[in-house]
C-alpha cells in the first residue's frame, strides 16, 4: 500500500488517496492512510497569504452630499466558455448613482485608476473612496493616484457590510442581470449590465432616496449645492488640514 500512496499525487491529499485505494480494493483505514501520508512525507505544506492591511488616509466621513463619498468593489462572473468575467462597480453613497461599471477580464490598479480619471473629469474628486483590502485598492498605484486628491477608507477586512452601499448595489445586480443571464463573451456582458446600469440610474425607484431613481435624486440634490462649495480634505499622513477648492 505505501507504494501505492506514494504514486498519488501530492496535491491529492489523504482523503483523496483514501478514496482511490479503497476504490482499488483495498481494506484500508482512512485514519492508518493518513498516518502513512504524514509519515511518508506526502503532505504539501500550504502557503498561507497574509491579509495585507493599510490605514485609512482619512477618517470615513459622511456621505451627507453628492460626490462626497465614492464606493468601489469587484465582482466577478463568466461567460459561456467559462472565461472570467471582473466588474468595478463605483457607487455614490449619498445618491446611489453607479458611476461606473467597468466590464474586463482583468482589471489591474492602473485599469482602476483609469476608470476613477474618466469619472473624476466629470464629477470632480471626492473627498473619500470606501473600498475593501483587495491587492488593487492596497496598491501604490491606487495610492500616488489619490494622493492630494482625495482619501482612501479602507474596511476592516472581512467586514463587507462596512462597505454597505456598494454591496447593496452588487445584491441587486446579481439578483436582476448575473444570476438570470447567460453571457455568451465579453463583449455581451458589457452591453447587457451597461443596459442594467442605466435602468438602475434612470429607471428603478430606489427606497432609501423616496422612491425617486439614483439619477433623480442626484439632479435635485445637485440643485441645492452652492456653485464653488469648499470641501476639507484632512489626511492622516503627511501634511494635515489640506484645502482644495471643487467647482462644480
Amino acid at each position: 500500500m505505501d507504494g501505492r500512496l506514494r504514486e498519488a499525487p501530492p496535491r491529492w491529499g489523504y482523503r483523496r488517496a483514501y478514496a482511490n485505494l479503497r476504490g482499488q480494493g483495498a481494506d484500508v483505514n482512512h485514519k492508518k492512510v493518513q498516518r502513512l501520508w504524514r509519515d511518508e512525507g506526502l503532505r504539501v505544506p500550504v502557503k498561507r497569504h497574509r491579509k495585507r492591511t493599510v490605514q485609512s488616509t482619512v477618517g470615513a466621513p459622511t456621505a451627507d452630499t453628492p460626490n462626497t463619498v465614492w464606493a468601489v468593489d469587484f465582482q466577478w462572473d463568466s461567460d459561456e466558455t467559462g472565461r472570467t468575467i471582473k466588474i468595478a462597480t463605483l457607487i455614490d453613497e449619498h445618491t446611489r448613482e453607479c458611476l461606473a461599471s467597468l466590464v474586463e477580464r482583468r482589471i489591474p490598479a492602473a485599469v482602476l485608476t483609469r476608470m476613477l480619471d474618466q469619472i473624476v473629469a466629470v464629477k470632480g474628486y471626492p473627498q473619500a473612496i470606501r473600498c475593501d483590502n483587495g491587492p488593487e485598492f492596497v496598491s501604490q498605484v491606487l495610492a500616488d493616484w489619490a494622493e492630494g486628491h482625495a482619501g482612501l477608507v479602507f474596511i476592516p477586512p472581512g467586514t463587507p457590510w462596512n462597505n454597505g452601499s456598494v454591496e447593496s448595489f452588487n445584491s441587486r445586480l446579481h439578483a436582476e442581470s448575473l444570476n438570470i443571464t447567460s453571457f455568451w463573451n465579453l463583449r455581451h456582458a458589457r452591453v447587457v449590465i451597461g443596459i442594467w446600469r442605466e435602468e438602475y440610474n434612470t429607471i428603478r425607484p430606489h427606497s432609501t432616496l423616496s422612491y425617486l431613481t439614483p439619477a433623480a435624486y442626484a439632479a435635485t440634490s445637485e440643485e441645492q449645492q452652492p456653485d464653488g462649495s469648499q470641501r476639507r480634505w484632512t489626511q492622516t499622513r503627511g501634511q494635515v488640514g489640506t484645502h482644495r477648492q471643487c467647482h462644480r
